[in-house]
């Protein structure tokens, strides 16, 4: 049996017990006891839920488990799952006006109401091998979508097409591309690309053309999404080991590390006020240049002018959790999906 625990804003601290029977049946639960006979104490539990993990025998990138789209107050720590299904749901970009999420499924791109709660289907014509690397832009008018086709030998490329639906434009002409960021003045998008053997950040004009490499160093480079005073890209880099996070101007120069913790920090995202950066954190035993589906993760909160991580969800999750842009736009809360089997 092994217990992990931990205050909040901490991480886990694990024990493991190997010689404890509990017969055949175990009940799982939590209690609350005052420790005096003479005195009545309340406890209150918030977000208590079981997580079934996968199987033992699953295949990564073939098999799926049951998906929530949750929304989190990064203050106060208070989840709500808003949508849930026993398909694969990934990656939620919070819309500018706040009235829904836009997350991938099975190809294809949704819009969820979050006042009508209901999902509907974003016309993206024959682009339909959509990803999870998806961006809003700041208009509110554009999104990205990266999306791979036969013809590209299932290579990913970087398209958009309008907020409601239509037929998407290529933007790149080589792939694999896989977009992260838009630059507020709507001009400029940057994507990870595999170009000789290597990924690293790039930036291209929306309207398409030569892309410009932004980052050479050796091992991946990846998450690029632009400050929303336009003054800086924020990504993920695993050059000096674990994968941590990182900034540079808009043209690539002053590159500078922020992050240097025993975990693996993924997709910095910058929220609307500039004030904070959130990110995702995998233990430091997922191999540094992977981002896999269905671990235990961390959602962290760091601010963006410098200063201490903390956490503010525990979850079971990753691949597909956080991926893209996922601020409200008042910058109280971000979407995220969690994971569990048997999720009706």
């Amino acid at each position: 049996y092994t217990l992990s625990v931990a205050k909040t804003g901490d991480k886990y601290t694990t024990s493991e017990v190997a010689d404890l029977s509990l017969g055949e049946e175990v009940y799982v639960g939590l209690f609350v006891c005052s420790h005096n006979k003479d005195v009545l104490e309340k406890a209150v539990f918030r977000n208590v839920r079981i997580v079934i993990p996968v199987k033992d025998d699953f295949v990564p990138y073939r098999q799926y488990i049951g998906s929530y789209i949750e929304t989190l107050d990064v203050m106060n720590g208070h989840r709500l799952i808003v949508h849930q299904s026993p398909k694969s749901l990934q990656a939620p970009n919070w819309t500018p006006d706040g009235k829904a999420l836009i997350y991938n499924s099975e190809g294809l791109i949704y819009s969820f109401d979050l006042a009508g709660k209901k999902a509907t289907v974003v016309n993206t014509g024959a682009v339909t091998k959509n990803n999870n690397d998806h961006v809003i832009s700041f208009d509110g008018k554009m999104l990205g979508l990266s999306s791979s086709a036969a013809e590209d030998s299932n290579r990913s490329n970087v398209y958009v097409v309008p907020i409601g639906g239509g037929n998407p434009r290529r933007v790149t002409a080589s792939g694999p591309s896989y977009l992260h960021g838009w630059s507020p003045d709507g001009k400029f998008l940057t994507f990870t690309g595999q170009r000789n053997k290597e990924f690293d950040i790039y930036k291209i004009s929306v309207q398409g053309g030569a892309e410009t490499r932004l980052t050479t160093a050796k091992g991946l480079d990846d998450g690029s999404e632009y400050s929303p005073d336009g003054k800086y890209i924020y990504f993920n880099s695993a050059r000096t080991g674990l994968m941590q996070l990182w900034r540079m101007k808009t043209d690539g120069s002053m590159q500078e590390q922020l992050t240097s913790d025993s975990l693996n920090n993924w997709f910095p995202h910058v929220s609307p006020n500039g004030k904070w950066i959130a990110f995702i954190s995998f233990p430091k035993e997922v191999p540094a240049d992977d981002h896999p589906f269905y671990k235990h993760v961390y959602l962290r909160l760091r601010p963006a002018g410098g200063g201490e991580s903390k956490v503010i969800a525990y979850l079971y999750g990753g691949q597909g959790t956080i991926n893209t842009p996922s601020w409200s736009p008042d910058s109280k809360r971000i979407a995220f999906v969690s994971n569990s089997d048997g999720i009706r």
